[in-house]
């Protein structure tokens, strides 16, 4: 197969798709990889990297795209890629198509086979090719909410984890997933008081064993938060259905109840965010104030460590990639019930029930193109 790595386009996105190591494990398979001029030198891999592991490099996006049957991806395809991504052609990235109708329909009108990172589920319903992205996030959003808390950042100007005499700052997780789990273990680190949410009475008494002490667990409920918000110092959003939008369980008038200086970090935000007033921002322009509280809603978090995101990523994604690449996409999901449930868009159709509820789009049954 000829697979195509295009070097990310999205605002401060440094991660790419493969590094030189996976990229090995694709060409000494006979498979032949195209990797856009400097696509990895924002994770430090030079491009003479990649021609050691055996790829050849292309020196603008479109030759990528023209030459490529897989496309492998960190983040969705953003309006300029939208024209040179050709019918029947395999994406294999994050979507979250749930979040944007634009790129669900661009994708459709393309008619190329979408399959989805974070659709990509296991048996035991665990989301194999989003861990690694959530966790890093998840640590991210207790390194960059503890920033933020800082006065001149306008937040209230908490140190977490306290001093010897002071109380420490007070962090509030929405969700006890993956995300929500790697932020309570950083803020506990820090020697934060932590509370974690959840509705799932299995999912809290295990974090109840496993967490430190200064970590709690509650039943997540209406009532519960809006107790909860007006005393404490950072909120982590952390809820995930996969593929669909996120809930919204901090309503605009919840503002009204904190403190002035509360931080907001939303991690759900590719997926709608599951704060009411929340808006995707940039590494840029990470940040803005509503009702005094501060929002930091950056929608690729992980794209700003990408020495620790990209390996990370490529050691989740390359043997999914492999399969895909050695059987082609309808054989490799028909052998795989994991990557079937990938397959979002297929040849103008969406084939995926979350992202057809959300836009009122019909849903095709994704066997009749297996």
């Amino acid at each position: 197969m000829i697979i195509g790595v295009p070097k990310e386009i999205k605002n401060n996105e440094n991660r790419v798709a493969l590094t030189p190591a996976g990229t090995m494990e694709l060409t000494k398979r006979g498979h032949t990889v195209y990797v856009q001029q400097t696509a990895g030198l924002g994770s430090s891999f030079p491009d003479e990297d990649y021609v050691a592991a055996g790829a050849e490099i292309l020196p603008d996006i479109e030759s990528v795209y023209a030459k490529a049957e897989m496309i492998m991806k960190v983040k969705e395809p953003i309006e300029p890629e939208y024209d040179l991504i050709r019918e029947d052609q395999l994406l294999f990235t994050y979507f979250h198509f749930a979040s944007y109708e634009p790129l669900t329909k661009a994708m459709i009108k393309s008619k190329a086979v979408c399959l989805a990172y974070e659709t990509v589920e296991l048996s035991d319903r665990s989301l194999p090719l989003l861990v690694p992205m959530s966790e890093v996030a998840g640590r991210m959003s207790i390194t960059q909410g503890a920033k933020y808390l800082e006065k001149p950042q306008k937040g209230r100007g908490v140190l977490l984890g306290g001093v010897p005499g002071v109380r420490p700052g007070k962090v509030m997780v929405l969700g006890g997933g993956v995300v929500g789990t790697q932020a309570a273990k950083m803020a506990a680190g820090l020697g934060a008081q932590v509370t974690i949410l959840d509705v799932n009475l299995n999912r809290l008494r295990y974090l109840d064993d496993v967490m430190p002490a200064n970590v709690k667990t509650l039943y997540s409920s209406e009532y519960t938060i809006r107790q909860l918000i007006e005393e404490h110092d950072l909120i982590i959003g952390a809820v995930l259905i996969p593929g669909a939008k996120a809930p919204k369980l901090i309503t605009r008038d919840m503002l009204k109840e904190m403190r002035p200086g509360t931080v907001l970090v939303d991690v759900a935000v590719d997926q709608g965010g599951c704060m009411e007033t929340t808006q995707p921002t940039t590494h840029a322009d990470p940040t803005y104030i509503i009702d005094d509280v501060l929002h930091y809603c950056v929608a690729n978090m992980p794209g700003a460590v990408p020495a620790t995101s990209t390996p990370a990523l490529t050691n989740a994604t390359l043997p999914y990639a492999i399969q895909l690449a050695q059987k082609g996409w309808q054989q490799a999901c028909r052998d795989s019930e994991p990557l079937k449930k990938g397959l979002n868009v297929i040849k103008g159709e969406v084939v995926y029930r979350s992202v057809g509820e959300a836009f009122g789009i019909g849903v095709t049954d994704v066997h009749d193109f297996l």
